[in-house]
């Protein structure tokens, strides 16, 4: 059986899907496939001449397919004869109105274009990229163009359905980009099409598919909506102008924008919490106003929390349901930041004493935010806390440092998101002395749920390669999206006199730990860094200690780390930002969420402290270097003079220890395979 996707105007706009019934779609399990651009007539080549079909629809997208109509339609086929008359008269009258026209000398209207829903060209920015997988020949399919929206949480948080694993679809992605080839117009990449020359993608299929489940397509559809949602690709249709203001802040007009606008945001801060405070002290208003105010004040919501996880803890849903009701009664996303970290941490109790952790958690995952909103939180992050600045600067100074002499620089990146820390690296390595070196970055990540697993990391090839070709230094990227314990290192084709660079920065706290198994992902993943043998291995952690298996201390931990970061950005952005909601509700928020709602296979945050990382690193057979004493110095200067007084950086162990208020939360550290 083979149905179809219709809706595009012209026929080389059509997606197929393969060799696959709708009735089986909604329990389709596990892709693999490999990504081809086929001209239109590949596509007529593959497209089903059958007249009889069924159609569809899940998410907005039409689905046609070749099986036996129904009932219905059949009986539906009766008035076929009486429609065919209607449209014959229908033509006879446009023909006399025509003629009616022509006699008042006036142009005749030209007939309405035909609808096609949904995909009209008023949708175009919402359904520009779809992509459709057949799992049996290994083929896809997909129109040429891009989508709009992308998940800005934490990209890892896999679904846990059994019948979909990402893992088992290990997705590779090559870009050549050399000073040869660097030559494509940009007018392609204004338009967001991000092409690169000697563009090569390859996707294995899976090996083991599973069992297949055989439910009604009906029962299944809303899962489908949910955990099959087609890739939209929502970076293509953001100006590069706008990456560029938020990517390219460290020299010339990029970094004095990036200070003014720092400034600015203090200043707004400051004002704020100014305002703040004479409200909360000033005798002016309502008397019920300074109740409430006074009501506020009493209330102790770190200690209601605690309370009503314990209450949880001991299934004491009476209590829980109590507690929470005090706590949504004096907690609100708007106000302070101990009421804004309430609020969140609200929802995540009452999701798991109801039950409904990993649903809600999914629902969290389906939401989407645009890039430019995306960024605009990035650039405002960046402006209010050093953490992400001072980790660029340490460890992209120390990349270049170490390699100052090799003319061929391979950085293996795992986590690498959407590569924000490399379009600056790739500005200073083209004012190398003696000239950039050749550079390959191979982007590792966690596969994403849905049709295109490896889309995300493809988009941040893409984009890099923009900045390699616009800084003139030689560049190759190559993409795997699947989970890191599989990798080998066959896959990351290392060559020789190469300097190779191993870079992770606080994604390894989403690695399973000896809780789940018996030889931990951590550890696979540091065993296969040490057969790597990279010149060096740049290491930053989450510190926390909120990976406990038991829920009464790892709610502890998780309060005492958020009551942090919620209290930094009370501090240093204002309440009405709107980033900063963005930065609350859709990362340290849905965090929150995981960490309190979810068990076993669906908690996926699980950091541990420096000093544990430490233990690992040095069993798995690194030695720890320090970094450069310039490095240090520079960094705590930086930090003194830009950023808020209460921004702590400290040394220990050789490792770069950043915290806010006397509590570390990132660590950084470099080693080396003994």
């Amino acid at each position: 059986m083979d149905p179809h996707i219709h809706g595009f105007f012209n026929s080389s706009n059509r997606i197929q899907l393969g060799n696959q019934s709708m009735a089986e779609f909604s329990n389709w399990d596990g892709p693999g496939f490999e990504i081809t651009y086929p001209d239109e007539k590949q596509l007529h080549g593959h497209r089903n001449q059958s007249s009889s079909f069924r159609e569809q629809s899940i998410g907005g997208v039409h689905l046609v397919s070749n099986q036996p109509f129904s009932n219905g339609n059949m009986l539906m086929e009766e008035d076929m004869e009486d429609k065919l008359h209607m449209l014959q008269e229908s033509l006879d009258f446009q023909a006399k109105e025509r003629s009616f026209y022509e006699v008042l000398g006036e142009k005749y209207p030209p007939a309405p274009q035909p609808e096609s829903a949904p995909f009209s060209p008023c949708r175009e920015s919402a359904d520009r990229y779809f992509v459709y997988v057949d799992r049996h020949n290994s083929r896809t399919s997909s129109s040429d163009g891009s989508g709009y929206l992308i998940d800005v949480v934490d990209p890892n948080w896999i679904s846990s359905r059994t019948d979909y694993d990402p893992s088992l679809v290990p997705c590779h992605t090559t870009y050549n980009v050399s000073n040869a080839c660097i030559s494509s117009s940009s007018q392609d990449s204004k338009e967001g099409k991000g092409k690169v020359e000697n563009d090569e993608v390859k996707c294995s299929p899976s090996e083991s598919r599973g069992k297949k489940n055989w439910h009604s397509a009906d029962t299944d559809l809303e899962e489908v909506r949910i955990s099959k949602l087609p890739a939209v690709s929502a970076e293509s249709d953001v100006p590069m102008e706008e990456f560029d203001a938020v990517l390219l802040n460290s020299l010339g007009e990029g970094r004095r924008k990036f200070g003014a606008y720092r400034e600015e945001l203090q200043n707004a801060a400051s004002k704020n919490m100014q305002q703040n405070g004479q409200t909360k002290g000033s005798g002016g208003g309502k008397g019920r106003d300074k109740k409430q105010n006074r009501k506020k004040q009493v209330i102790d919501l770190r200690t209601l929390l605690i309370s009503c996880a314990q209450a949880i803890a001991a299934d004491d849903r009476r209590n829980a349901n109590e507690l929470l009701k005090q706590i949504k009664q004096h907690s609100s996303p708007f106000d302070d930041g101990s009421q804004r970290l309430a609020h969140y941490f609200a929802h995540g109790l009452e999701a798991r004493l109801a039950g409904t952790g990993s649903q809600m958690h999914k629902a969290l995952l389906s939401q989407r935010t645009t890039m430019t909103d995306y960024l605009k939180a990035y650039y405002t992050y960046l402006a209010s806390a050093p953490f992400r600045k001072i980790s660029n600067f340490a460890s992209n100074k120390t990349i270049m440092m170490k390699s100052q002499k090799s003319m061929r620089l391979h950085i293996i990146d795992f986590g690498i998101l959407y590569g924000f820390q490399w379009p600056t690296f790739i500005q200073r390595l083209a004012e190398r002395e003696g000239g950039p070196p050749k550079l390959r970055i191979t982007g590792i990540d966690f596969p994403q749920p849905g049709f295109r697993p490896a889309e995300r990391i493809e988009e941040t090839g893409r984009r890099l390669a923009h900045y390699a070709r616009t800084f003139n230094v030689p560049f190759e990227y190559n993409a795997i999206a699947q989970k890191w314990e599989t990798i080998r290192a066959e896959d990351l084709k290392i060559e020789k006199d190469e300097f190779v660079v191993v870079n992770c920065l606080y994604r390894s706290k989403n690695l399973l730990d000896e809780t789940m198994l018996t030889e931990s992902s951590r550890t696979m993943v540091l065993n296969l860094i040490r057969k790597i043998n990279p010149d060096i291995f740049i290491h930053g952690i989450v510190n926390g200690a909120y990976g406990a298996p038991f829920f009464v201390t790892r709610f502890r931990e998780v309060l005492f780390h958020f009551s942090a970061l919620f209290d930094m950005l009370e501090t240093n952005i204002p309440r009405d930002k709107p980033e900063r909601m963005l930065i609350e509700r859709d990362i340290f928020g849905r965090e929150a969420m995981n960490v309190i709602a979810c068990e076993g296979w669906e908690r996926v945050e699980r950091p541990e402290t420096y000093k544990q990382w430490q233990v690992r690193n040095l069993r798995a057979g690194f030695i720890q270097i320090p970094f450069d004493r310039w490095i240090m110095d520079t960094a705590r200067k930086k930090v003194k003079a830009f950023y808020h007084k209460d921004y702590i950086i400290d040394e220990d162990s050789r490792w770069l220890l950043m915290g806010w208020k006397g509590r570390i939360i990132y660590a950084l550290s470099c080693w080396k395979p003994v």
